[in-house]
């Protein structure tokens, strides 16, 4: 259960950041607050949407998606059940995936690296590892 419960936190937090640089993105916010690093080179680039749609609106709907089967999970009736915990890990999975590509082309592609990006990439680390940990739990006798 504490691992569910630390999944829908930081899927609460990941859902600020992508919320965050979705409303700069789409123009809300006049400058994004960085400090060090090359955020608003990368947020402008043109790795920046996927099919029209601005990367960070995926992230946007993926936490929103993983905090909701997080709260399911987190319902007594749905606390042993294992479709829940897969569910999880394959939400966690997709996000991941989408994670370690977008890292990939600050890194090899854009040579710069946007803190915001960093923080949602570790956040969403976070909740693949728990949701890969919860999986790997062996099956309750009530389940």
């Amino acid at each position: 259960m504490i691992r569910r419960q630390a999944i829908v936190l930081l899927a609460l937090v990941g859902l600020l950041v992508a919320t965050y640089l979705w409303l700069y993105k789409i123009g809300v916010l006049g400058e994004l607050q960085c400090g060090t690093g090359d955020c608003e080179y990368v947020q402008t680039s043109r790795y920046a949407e996927v099919f029209g749609i601005p990367v960070a609106f995926y992230g946007v709907v993926g936490y929103v998606a993983l905090f909701a089967a997080g709260l399911v999970g987190l319902q007594p009736r749905f606390a042993t059940d294992r479709r829940v915990a897969a569910g999880l890990a394959a939400l966690a999975t997709v996000g991941f995936a989408f994670t370690l590509y977008l890292t990939a082309i600050e890194l090899f592609v854009l040579h710069a690296i946007c803190r915001w990006c960093v923080g949602s990439a570790l956040i969403m680390t976070a909740i693949w590892v728990l949701s890969i940990a919860q999986l790997r739990l062996p099956r309750s006798p009530a389940s």
